[in-house]
């Protein structure tokens, strides 16, 4: 017999209108995989990208995003990378998980955490949920943290200045938080809106781009990491300091510039493709959340039935951290 989930499912690319609630299968965990009854999920720009085949970026990226998703049309009718749950059952060779473990975590490009079940092998981006976190702040941590550590883990120091732009959303607002955490003097730009929410975060100064420019006002940092990808290398080149880096998160621009700043001048681009997500960095979440030294920033909750309204508000870019989809909340 089939047993079946809901699940949010899209068969072509387009606008947040393509997504519909539909019954699906529900997924056999395989001998290594747990299956996570999902309680939260998010909605963040990889998914919304990718519902649109990158149109939005080009016809070259818009290419380059359908050899990945599917050329046609989705190879994986369901989105959703970030998640928190439960362990529902197990697969019978998996040692680190038990049923009713509280776990978070990221599916990266496998995707399926916009649906009431997701397989996830024990192996992946996958950890036991902060002890007092709920299900929506544990599912709002791995994606904007993950690209923030990325991009700051190993090459941030002691003492450097780093400017953080775009530092009140998802990329951003963990930013600010690792920054500080690795003991890096930070400034945060924002707008006049989330300064004092930037300034809680742990910035040591925040800038209201409304008000000021910073490459104008001669201060000069050790790292610009652009946490939205507004900014531009050339722009940004004038604020950094001899030997530093501009931190990009995307354009294909900037995939050039890492190679070619690499051999020219004492400034670079720093743009790592692909990723490297590691398990270790997600236990370094739930620690940092366990010692109160991070946290999720949540601009809006929706149930999964208005999943178009908050697909359209993710696309406005102004949410304020993570939009959080309540797919199938606990009973207790």
């Amino acid at each position: 017999k089939i047993r079946l989930m809901r699940a949010i499912v899209y068969d072509r690319y387009g606008p947040p209108d393509v997504l519909t609630i539909e019954e699906v299968e529900k997924p056999a965990p395989k001998e290594t995989e747990l299956l996570v009854r999902v309680h939260a999920a998010t909605v963040n720009r990889l998914d919304c990208h990718t519902r649109e085949a990158n149109r939005s970026n080009g016809m070259l990226v818009s290419f380059l995003s359908r050899l990945v998703s599917g050329v046609r049309g989705p190879r994986r009718p369901v989105l959703g990378t970030e998640f928190a749950g439960e362990v529902e059952t197990i697969g019978v060779a998996v040692t680190e998980f038990a049923v009713g473990d509280r776990v978070f975590g990221n599916t990266g490009l496998r995707f399926g955490t916009h649906a009431e079940f997701a397989a996830v092998p024990q192996t992946a981006l996958v950890e036991h949920m902060p002890v007092s976190a709920s299900y929506a702040e544990a599912a709002a941590v791995s994606d904007g943290a993950l690209n923030a550590l990325w991009c700051l883990h190993g090459r941030v120091r002691p003492g450097q200045k780093v400017l953080v732009y775009g530092a009140s959303g998802s990329i951003g607002t963990a930013g600010v938080q690792l920054a500080r955490h690795f003991g890096a003097d930070v400034t945060a730009v924002c707008s006049t809106n989330n300064v004092e929410l930037v300034r809680s975060l742990g910035a040591d100064r925040v800038i209201d781009y409304t008000q000021e420019d910073f490459t104008t006002n001669g201060e000069t940092y050790d790292f610009i990491f652009d946490a939205v990808g507004k900014q531009s290398f050339r722009r940004c080149k004038g604020s950094l300091r001899p030997g530093g880096a501009y931190l990009a998160t995307d354009g294909f621009r900037n995939l050039l510039l890492g190679v070619s700043t690499r051999f020219v001048g004492n400034k670079r681009v720093v743009f790592q493709i692909p990723p490297r997500y590691l398990r270790e960095d997600l236990r370094l979440l739930k620690n940092l959340m366990d010692a109160g030294q991070y946290r999720a920033v949540i601009d809006r909750v929706y149930p999964m039935e208005q999943v178009v309204e908050a697909a359209r508000y993710v696309e406005t870019q102004q949410k304020v951290g993570n939009v959080v989809l309540s797919i199938s909340p606990p009973t207790s």
